[in-house]
């Protein structure tokens, strides 16, 4: 068999996959779907190990006994915050030399606490310390004291930092020591030190929440590997020249965290949560409740409880009969599943009157008020690692909702199920530009699923892939799997699996190529979209609706889509528009009328940022 040269280039993708179901094989073989979806056939005796080379016609093959190789995934990190570092403004003590302020014009009062710089210890994160260093060594007048007290825009910038909980940060972050008002005037260079401290200490404060409120407190890139974003730049030096000129401080840094209409969703819901004063009134549910039709099970009460206070008025109407007559009895009653199947239906989970851990998340009302407000706090740091504008047009997946957005203009026009990567194959975090729908795949097989997976049967059944109808090359030369020595290096080998009604990818993938090999695409497997709980792929975004995507993007009608497939040809059909993409990873996060919902934590990420709050918080703090 020869391979093209575009046949080549697609065999050599490492792309993460969706599961697939093929022809029949041997009892003792595992199927591809099987392989993707964690299954394990019958154990088989240790392998041998690893040596290299192709087999040759006739060849023995020596097999040393060395452990099976593996590729492992992205890890988590222990976050590594910025240490404090000293704002060197000491340099800056002489206000002639420095020509910062007028010998002739200069209050007596600003030379003293100019020359107080000298001895000042004011620390700050690193881009605030040399923002404030070079922003002083130009500044000819100080921006929060007026002679000897503070100003009112220091007041108001004391207050808007005060109150910087209201926007998801941390106000410990920008405390500042407030001189007093009262001092010693026969001690005049304590209060000009007092006051230089408080000068530069604020400015570095401001210049602090400009840079967390634009783009957050925390490095995503030290999260994890599988968070892959480019910080955004913030010109802190500007925004203290725009604070010193500004006549409206307040409104100046309230302006700095995101307008967008979700974080104000998010803003807004964080309030009102930190207003309620009632307790927590929450349904109690046992975690481990499974309750199935024609069971038994004294949680009963609470699953009817939950549906009373959590339903809507229509679905109490149209089962008011079996509320009425329900006694606190634990038998699950067909007019009782009734009901449970419509409240199902009514947020969206699949209405089996299976009552387990989805279902009980809704009757419970979710998260409690405590928990609601820490997924609030990491939502909106989160947010702002995002563009300030997501754009008109583009795509928003949200991993812990399970859910592909579509927007024009603006505005959500529709949206669908996806199935994201499981927890040991987990989806990054990220953004990107979709580029190209493809018709027909192939599916280029990625080397960790060729070692993790395929390795070990393909030891014991070399012939396995040539079967199943896999295409193999070695070097770009197509081969048969048969003969190459699985025993050896797997570097230069390439697996793919030609478009079919059993291709992994269904019959069109959506690329936005990225180093992560993450694309969004069809899959036979169409069963896992009715399940609640969809991290199930390989790291890829598998779509309900594929072809409605593909139509959006191209922008073009599924009638068309669907002709191209008709073709049966392998073809790629690029995309036009520039349309973002954001592969995002929010556990809380409005919806289209900006009522917002909360997700599990599905790859327990919430975790993660909250140590890495800590983490800021702890280096942050100046001891004494």
């Amino acid at each position: 068999m020869k391979l093209t040269k575009t046949a080549v280039l697609a065999a050599t993708l490492a792309l993460s996959c969706a599961a697939v179901s093929l022809h029949a094989t041997p009892a003792n073989a595992l199927t591809v779907m099987e392989w993707l979806n964690g299954k394990k056939k019958q154990k088989s005796e240790p392998l041998p190990g690893v040596t290299t080379g192709i087999a040759l016609p006739g060849a023995e093959v020596k097999q040393e006994a060395k452990p099976l190789p593996r590729v492992t995934g992205p890890r988590y990190y222990t976050y590594k915050a910025d240490a404090l570092k000293r704002v060197a403004v000491d340099k800056l003590a002489d206000p002639v030399v420095t020509s910062s302020i007028s010998a002739d014009v200069a209050p007596a009062g600003d030379a003293g606490v100019r020359a107080a710089f000298s001895s000042i210890d004011v620390r700050a994160t690193p881009d605030a310390a040399k923002a404030v260093e070079t922003f002083y060594g130009t500044q000819k007048k100080f921006v929060w004291i007026d002679g000897t007290g503070i100003n009112d825009k220091a007041k108001t910038a004391i207050a808007v930092l005060a109150d910087a909980a209201s926007v998801g940060l941390d106000p410990w972050d920008y405390a500042v020591k407030i001189p007093a008002e009262s001092f010693d005037g026969a001690d005049m260079s304590a209060r000009y030190s007092e006051l230089a401290a408080f000068e530069v200490g604020l400015s570095a404060a401001v210049a602090t929440y400009v840079q967390d409120a634009v783009r957050g407190r925390i490095d995503p890139n030290r999260i994890s590997g599988y968070h892959d974003f480019k910080r955004k730049d913030v010109n802190l030096v500007a925004a203290l020249k725009n604070v010193a000129m500004s006549s409206n401080v307040r409104g100046y840094l309230e302006s700095r965290s995101p307008a967008s209409a979700d974080f104000q969703a998010l803003k807004a819901e964080l309030a009102k949560l930190k207003a309620e004063t009632t307790g927590d009134d929450r349904v109690v549910i046992a975690e481990d409740t499974l309750l199935k039709p024609g069971q038994s099970n004294p949680e009963l009460a609470n699953v009817v409880k939950g549906i009373v206070k959590h339903g809507s008025d229509a679905l109490k109407t149209d089962h008011s009969l079996a509320i009425a007559t329900y006694k606190d009895t634990p038998e699950y009653t067909p007019e009782l599943v009734a009901l449970v199947e419509a409240f199902q239906k009514e947020n969206g989970l699949k209405p089996d009157g299976v009552v387990g851990k989805a279902s009980i998340r809704k009757l419970t009302g979710g998260d409690s008020v405590a928990d609601k407000i820490a997924k609030l706090e990491v939502a909106l740091e989160q947010a702002r690692w995002l563009p300030v504008d997501l754009g008109a047009r583009h795509v928003f997946i949200n991993q812990p909702a399970f859910q592909v957005y579509y927007y024009e203009d603006g505005a959500e026009k529709f949206s669908m199920r996806t199935v994201v990567g499981s927890k040991s194959n987990q989806t990054y975090f990220f953004e990107d530009k979709v580029q190209t729908v493809e018709v027909n795949p192939y599916w280029g097989v990625p080397q960790s699923i060729i070692i993790n997976e395929m390795l070990p049967k393909l030891r014991n059944d070399p012939s396995y892939l040539d079967r199943m109808g896999y295409e193999v090359a070695v070097g770009g030369r197509a081969v048969a799997s048969s003969s190459v020595n699985w025993y050896g290096s797997t570097a230069g080998v390439s697996v793919r699996q030609p478009p079919s009604g059993d291709n992994a990818l269904g019959e069109l993938k959506i690329l936005f190529p990225n180093s992560h090999a993450i694309y969004m695409h069809d899959t036979p497997s169409k069963s896992f979209f009715k399940k609640d709980m969809r991290a199930l792929s390989h790291g890829c975004v598998r779509l309900a609706e594929p072809r409605k995507m593909a139509a959006a993007v191209l922008g073009i009608s599924e009638e068309e889509v669907g002709r191209e497939i008709a073709a049966g040809k392998n073809k790629a059909l690029n995309v036009k528009a520039d349309i973002p993409i954001y592969i995002a990873y929010f556990t809380a996060w409005p919806n289209k009328d900006g009522v917002v919902e909360y997700f599990d934590d599905v790859y327990d990420r919430d975790s993660y940022m909250r140590k890495a709050f800590a983490a800021t918080q702890k280096a942050r703090q100046i001891e004494g």
